[in-house]
């Protein structure tokens, strides 16, 4: 199973206050215990909301938001993928996760949808079947 582990943003991290060296090294070995146990997929972390923008859809209409963005703990500071057996694995995992704030703060995991969650839309040969040198429909393998 794959996972989406969202860092939510805080007051501090939208201001592009750094973590502390020590925060960063506990994160290193954080991750580096994800890659030897073969959890860790991919990860990166964000730039604060004034440098994003967001696209909000209306039908045909398309319209441009300029960051920052009012509601801070609504925004992802960071992410990172992980394959887990389920998601109480995922949740241990995260519990043993540094905080990089003295605060609160807060992660959040989402499921990916895999081809069983969506078998009655598209057959599994169509999505994993790469397209224009791509990932399958959706990017579900």
């Amino acid at each position: 199973m794959r996972v989406m582990v969202f860092g939510k943003a805080t007051q501090d991290s939208e201001k592009s206050a750094p973590p502390t060296a020590e925060a960063f090294a506990a994160m290193d070995r954080f991750i580096e215990e994800l890659v030897e146990a073969g959890v860790f997929v991919a990860g990166a972390g964000l730039k604060n909301g004034e440098q994003a923008k967001r696209i909000v859809f209306d039908g045909p209409g398309r319209t441009i938001i300029d960051g920052p963005f009012a509601e801070t703990p609504e925004l992802v500071a960071g992410f990172s993928i992980w394959e887990v057996k389920d998601m109480a694995e995922a949740v241990a995992w995260a519990k043993r996760s540094p905080a990089l704030t003295s605060g609160r703060s807060e992660m959040e995991i989402r499921p990916f949808y895999e081809a069983a969650d969506l078998a009655e839309f598209v057959t599994p040969e169509e999505l994993s079947t790469p397209r224009d040198g791509e990932r399958g429909k959706l990017g579900v393998a």
